[in-house]
């Protein structure tokens, strides 16, 4: 009896010292497996370093170590490539200048590990001053959209909706105003907010200096604007990840016209004064309309930012590309570093001679698709890239550039100049309307 007693505490003794060997090594695989991916991690983290891509440009995630899990949830819900990583089990962003802002991680994070935030320590970045409500230091005036640093289309969407329903929580009608509200920018913020404000049954008016689409319409016509879904107000879910600029204009279209939504084109605000408590908006042509609350859905580029050189004020020189294909055999000089300047390049190589002139040493603010494909077209010679160098004018059938590498000045042959340095914030504009302008030295956007 007790020998068999004996035979069956052995027994259990073999199955739980297997059982403890295969847990430690499950968990010893489990753990090498982690380390080599924190490895993997580290290496991309040194290599964004070097190639100048660490640090962040505008809105990017910040990770609460003390709150990360190490899920994952973040990185699968990223729709751009290698933005966080997983290292020593907890979520690190990679190629922060690369994010632009969807803030899908930030609402992927099962324990609100992330915030948004704008700006860094060292680069700040100029904002009208908003409260968690979207009105600014000037009661009534709301602002939404890329002027407030939310230049995604599918977050401009959304921060329009946001923006009304806060407004029409607080409104007070006054009496005597044509309208409860005027939108003044008919792109993705302006349009939500106009279906948001008819949802609501707000009187409105939708102001846009050209036409419908703001900034988008300014786009190349085969330009890739969208990569992720949005719903939209009065219409519901958009599924589109990648689609054109003429693609979304048509969308912007048949929504409007749905819900009976007209737009006030070629109509440039050129004031806001709050008087006998409500906002006179006077236009360009000498408009003038009152309304009780305004919503600002306004671009930063409606200004685009000058290099201030000699020429740059000849009829060749142009700071948006809008009919790339009709554009051919000609020597083209493409100024700038960003997806914009990239893109327009790559647009026009397939038919012309183009040169991509750029200040730094890398394309530090580009998409990785758009690094992807520049890299492709420079391998295969369809565009000359010139790092390192700065326009210094601007004449009839030549460019002059100044070389930090060659230390000269180069000079070539050119028919046409396309210069896209960002565009300027309309501070005066919005200063005269009260406004308060700050700079935004890492500060948080979005946090749970």
């Amino acid at each position: 009896m007790d020998f068999l007693i004996m035979e069956q505490l052995i027994e259990k003794i073999l199955i739980y010292s297997l059982a403890i060997i295969l847990c430690f090594t499950i968990v010893m695989i489990y753990l090498r497996k982690k380390r080599r991916e924190s490895g993997i991690v580290e290496e991309k983290i040194k290599k964004a370093k070097e190639d100048g891509l660490h640090e962040p440009i505008s809105l990017h995630p910040v990770v609460d170590e003390n709150s990360c899990i190490q899920t994952g949830a973040c990185i699968t819900a990223c729709p751009e490539h290698d933005i966080l990583g997983i290292r020593n089990g907890k979520a690190t962003i990679i190629n922060a200048s690369q994010c632009i802002g969807h803030g899908a991680c930030f609402h992927a994070c099962p324990t609100e590990a992330i915030s948004l935030r704008i700006g860094t320590e060292k680069r700040g970045v100029d904002l009208p001053h908003v409260n968690q409500n979207f009105e600014t230091n000037v009661p009534g005036i709301f602002i939404a959209g890329e002027l407030g640093g939310m230049g995604l289309i599918k977050n401009a969407v959304e921060q329009g909706r946001q923006a009304v329903e806060n407004i029409v929580k607080s409104l007070k009608k006054v009496p005597g105003a044509d309208y409860d509200i005027i939108i003044i920018g008919a792109g993705p913020a302006g349009i939500s907010g106009c279906l948001t404000a008819k949802k609501n049954g707000l009187n409105y008016l939708l102001l846009e200096q050209d036409t419908l689409g703001g900034t988008v319409f300014t786009f190349p016509r085969k330009k890739i604007v969208m990569t992720s879904p949005m719903n939209l107000p009065l219409f519901g879910k958009i599924k589109l990840f990648e689609t054109s600029k003429t693609e979304l204009l048509d969308l912007w279209n048949t929504v409007l016209k749905k819900n009976n939504i007209s737009v006030k084109e070629n109509s440039k605000v050129e004031s806001i004064v709050s008087e006998e408590g409500m906002f006179k908006v006077g236009t360009l042509k000498g408009e003038l309309f009152t309304s009780s609350t305004v919503l600002l859905a306004i671009g930063r580029r409606g200004t685009p930012r000058k290099l201030n050189i000699p020429g740059e004020m000849k009829e060749k020189v142009a700071y948006r590309l809008l009919e790339p294909e009709d554009i051919k055999g000609k020597h083209i000089m493409v100024a700038g570093g960003g997806d914009s300047a990239v893109e327009s390049a790559l647009m026009l190589a397939d038919q012309n001679h183009v040169i991509l002139s750029y200040r730094n040493e890398v394309f530090n603010r580009i998409k990785p698709l758009n690094s992807m494909a520049l890299n492709k077209a420079i391998a295969e010679g369809k565009i000359e890239v010139r790092l390192s160098t700065n326009l210094l004018s601007i004449e009839d059938d030549i460019v002059l550039l100044s070389s930090g590498k060659e230390g000269e000045n180069i000079t070539l042959k050119n028919d046409l100049v396309y210069i896209f340095a960002g565009g300027e914030l309309p501070t005066q504009f919005l200063e005269k309307a009260g406004i308060k302008i700050t700079k935004k030295f890492g500060e948080t956007v979005l946090k749970h």
